[in-house]
C-alpha cells in the first residue's frame, strides 16, 4: 500500500467518526444462531462446525466471517427472544441451527415450526436481502414414531415455506454413531464436528459465491 493510499483510508476512518459511523474495511459476516451443537460442547472451540467452516471459506478465498452466536441450551423459543440481540451486528448470512433442544423436550412441533418463521420473518424484517441457511434436525427413535415423524417434517415444511436454503439433515453421519459423539451420544466430538461441517458446507458455499 503506497502513501497516497494510506493517506486515504486514514481520511476514510476520520470523516466515518466524526460522522458517528464505523467504516467497513472488508468481509461480510455469517452469523450462526445455534445451540450447543454451534457451540462446540464439550470440545475445544477450534475444533467445533463454526470453526471448521470458517477455515473451509479462508481456503476458498471468500472474504466472510463467521459470527459464532450459539448458546448451549437454546431453543428455537429463546433463539427467537434473541434474534433482534444477534442482529445488532450486520448480517448477510443467517446460520439457523436450533431445534434439537426442543425435541429432546418434547416441545409440540407447530411452536418448534412457528418460532423458526418468526426468526426468519426478524431476520429478513432487519436485513431483507440476507441468505438464510436452515439446518435440519430429527429426533431419535425413543421419542415415539409419531412425535419423530411431526418433528422431522418441520425444517423442510419451513425451508419451502420461507424460501430458504436447507440442510436436511444437520447430524448426517453423525447421529447415533459413537464414535463419532461424545459419551453422552448427544453432541459431536471432534470427527463429529467435522462431519457436519461438510454437511454445512455443502449449502453454504454456493449461497456464498452468489
Amino acid at each position: 500500500m503506497n502513501i497516497t493510499s494510506i493517506a486515504l483510508l486514514l481520511r476514510i476512518v476520520i470523516l466515518g467518526g466524526l460522522l458517528g459511523v464505523t467504516p467497513i474495511i472488508r468481509g461480510a459476516n455469517i452469523i450462526i444462531s445455534g445451540d450447543s451443537i454451534g457451540a462446540g460442547y464439550g470440545i475445544p472451540s477450534e475444533s467445533a462446525f463454526p470453526a471448521l467452516l470458517q477455515s473451509k471459506i479462508d481456503s476458498a478465498k471468500l472474504d466472510y466471517k463467521i459470527v459464532n452466536a450459539s448458546v448451549s441450551g437454546d431453543t428455537t423459543a429463546s433463539g427467537l427472544r434473541r434474534v433482534n440481540w444477534i442482529l445488532k451486528r450486520k448480517a448477510d448470512v443467517l446460520v439457523i441451527e436450533l431445534g434439537g433442544n426442543d425435541g429432546l423436550r418434547g416441545i409440540h412441533p407447530e411452536e418448534t415450526k412457528k418460532n423458526l418463521v418468526g426468526i426468519i420473518d426478524k431476520a429478513r424484517a432487519k436485513y431483507p436481502s440476507i441468505k438464510i441457511l436452515l439446518a435440519g434436525m430429527q429426533m431419535p427413535a425413543n421419542m415415539g414414531k409419531r412425535y419423530t415423524d411431526q418433528f422431522k417434517k418441520i425444517f423442510p415444511e419451513v425451508a419451502k415455506e420461507k424460501k430458504v436454503t436447507l440442510v436436511p439433515f444437520l447430524l448426517e453421519g453423525v447421529g447415533a454413531i459413537p464414535e463419532m459423539n461424545l459419551d453422552d451420544l448427544i453432541h459431536p466430538n471432534p470427527k463429529g464436528h467435522a462431519r457436519v461441517a461438510e454437511n454445512v458446507w455443502k449449502k453454504l458455499k454456493p449461497l456464498l459465491a452468489r
